[in-house]
């Protein structure tokens, strides 16, 4: 047994992907259900069991659904009941998975690859970013057709100055990450324009975006061990708080080693984030203070993906090799991707913590 996969605080999930782990997202309301999108060509469809688990009676992990695809796929979401599952990738299609019956629905395409995607609840529409330069609207309800052509779910569109490499959404604000490191910060109830344009804080290519649950603001991270907590607010005085800081970096010898942050993530509840890096490490972080919380035993692979779950009980971590040294890395490594969840307690509560 490893120290990362310690079976009194982490569960290793069944028939993991057999290739890289793109995206986890857990269920709205079930902290026991999630989604999982590889570059396999697959999603799955977990749920998780008892933690430690229980050797009578309890629950067991499983895989309830697989879904294949023709690509491999980059990202996926919930609607807002979690009934189903949206998919997108490198097949350019975006998709509807009805998790109960397992039925997958085509509800349009962009013209180049899907690289993020959100759910809003205040619209009840799916929100998909392309490399086409492009966000669109769907609402999977009402399909539209013009004469001669398929149906299509989509109800608008908006062209970026930029690729999109990862969008996230907190209330109505959308904040969407591009290529050239440029960042636009939209109200989805008036797309026509960004509400604020801005530079990245970071001198290096976004890799990571998450949005503060409380609406404040957002982290990003790039491929250069780093991040940067933003604030929506222009107000200057709001806009001194804003820091960025080193991470995912270790000296071994004399030698500097800095890895990409692959995937941030916020606690539900205490409003403190996950970082993950291609060193094989997740880091808790509060960023009110600017500490560090806790760090986990390392990874045998880059953590590549990770979530918390709705009631922040749970983090699932994926950890599996991310390409950042080419094939030579993949025949160094060679381990299959690893797929768990940790059982959280006081690591991911801010000191002093008294409620909201």
């Amino acid at each position: 047994m490893s120290e990362y996969n310690d079976p009194s605080t982490t569960l290793t999930l069944p028939s993991p992907p057999l290739d890289s782990i793109s995206t986890i997202r857990y269920h709205p309301t079930n902290p026991d259900l999630l989604l999982v999108s590889s570059w396999d060509a697959t999603v799955r469809y977990y749920e998780t069991g008892d933690i430690p688990p229980n050797s009578g009676a309890g629950r067991q992990s499983e895989q309830k659904a697989k879904f294949d695809h023709r690509a491999p796929v980059l990202a996926c979401t919930f609607n807002e009941d979690g009934s189903r599952g949206y998919t997108g990738g490198l097949d350019t299609g975006v998709r509807e998975l009805d998790l109960n019956t397992e039925r997958i629905t085509h509800l349009g395409t962009h013209s180049d690859s899907i690289s993020s995607m959100a759910w809003s609840k205040a619209t009840n529409n799916l929100i998909t970013g392309s490399w086409d330069r492009t966000i669109r609207f769907w609402d999977p309800r009402t399909p539209s057709t013009s004469s001669g052509s398929a149906p299509t779910f989509q109800t608008s569109s908006y062209t970026t100055p930029e690729r999109i490499y990862s969008l996230d959404l907190v209330g109505n604000t959308l904040v969407v990450a591009m290529a050239s490191r440029l960042f636009h910060i939209y109200d989805i109830r008036k797309m026509d324009t960004p509400a604020q344009q801005r530079e990245s804080s970071l001198k290096y290519m976004t890799r990571s975006l998450a949005c503060m649950p409380d609406g404040q603001g957002y982290a990003t991270a790039s491929v250069e061990g780093r991040i940067a907590v933003e604030y929506f607010d222009p107000r200057p005085d709001v806009q001194e708080k804003k820091y960025a800081f080193k991470c995912h970096r270790q000296t071994i010898g004399e030698v500097d080693h800095v890895w990409p942050v692959n995937a941030l993530a916020f606690h539900p509840v205490y409003n403190t984030f996950a970082s993950a890096g291609s060193d094989g490490t997740v880091s808790i972080w509060d960023h009110k203070v600017k500490k560090r919380l806790r760090q986990f035993p390392k990874y045998p692979n880059p953590v590549s993906a990770i979530a918390f779950n709705c009631d922040g009980t749970k983090l699932a971590v994926a950890a599996s090799y991310t390409w950042d040294e080419g094939e030579e890395g993949m025949k160094r490594g060679g381990l299959l991707p690893w797929l768990g969840v940790r059982k959280l307690g006081e690591e991911v509560k801010p000191k002093g913590w008294a409620g909201n």
